[in-house]
């Protein structure tokens, strides 16, 4: 710590040497900041996008069918549930073209598997440690995609016993229609959670939106 003349007290930085100090004439260049680094391919964004789209109309199109307050608002009852239909349908179909790509793979791999890593972030979770340890993805999202993941499929499946109904008996139907009530409510509040999380990470948003982040 050294006093400069005029200074009420030491300041925060020592003198550099001679040596290190610029020459007379020499110009001042700011510290260059890190390159941002590259989160998602195109190709990720795009499969992202298109299942939210496809995720929030049939979520959308449920609340018209099943609240009444929404349903008489709303209206053309064969229209939304003609729209329901076709979303759930085409939900596997932007990740089945993800595969195409290489980095979405890679991101399927690392999703699909939890590390020592990922069991001290729930570990840390638990105790409420603000220090959580983690990869590219953390052990809340790997859970949260493979639960998602699991949850739309069982929504495939127990639609198309209700949409078929001339190829399945009354008692599927009926077990089926509990099971996609209930399932969609529980899909509801989740994804209801994943955009709060989104909402308070901007720089989440911004790697999902350019593809890039700063490195921390």
């Amino acid at each position: 710590m050294t006093s400069t003349p005029g200074s009420a007290g030491p300041t925060d930085a020592t003198t550099p040497p001679p040596s290190e100090r610029p020459s007379r004439g020499a110009q001042w260049s700011p510290t260059p900041r890190p390159a941002p680094v590259r989160r998602f391919s195109p190709a990720e964004r795009l499969v992202h996008r298109t299942t939210a789209i496809l995720m929030l109309t049939c979520l959308a199109t449920a609340g018209c069918l099943y609240l009444p307050s929404l349903a008489e608002l709303v209206g053309r009852r064969h229209l939304v549930v003609t729209v329901h239909i076709w979303t759930g349908l085409l939900l596997p179909v932007p990740y089945l073209l993800g595969l195409a790509s290489r980095a979405f793979r890679a991101d399927l791999a690392l999703l699909g598997r939890l590390t020592p890593v990922d069991r001290a972030w729930l570990r840390a979770v638990r105790r409420r440690r603000p220090a959580r340890p983690s990869g590219k993805f953390n052990a809340g999202q790997k859970l949260f995609a493979g639960w998602i993941a699991g949850a739309t499929l069982v929504m495939l499946g127990t639609g198309l016993l209700m949409w078929l109904t001339h190829l399945t008996p009354l008692t599927w139907r009926t077990g089926a229609t509990f099971v996609h009530d209930w399932l969609s409510l529980a899909m509801g509040t989740v994804i209801a959670g994943h955009l709060w999380m989104a909402a308070t990470h901007p720089e989440a948003r911004r790697a999902m939106r350019t593809g890039f982040s700063r490195p921390r």
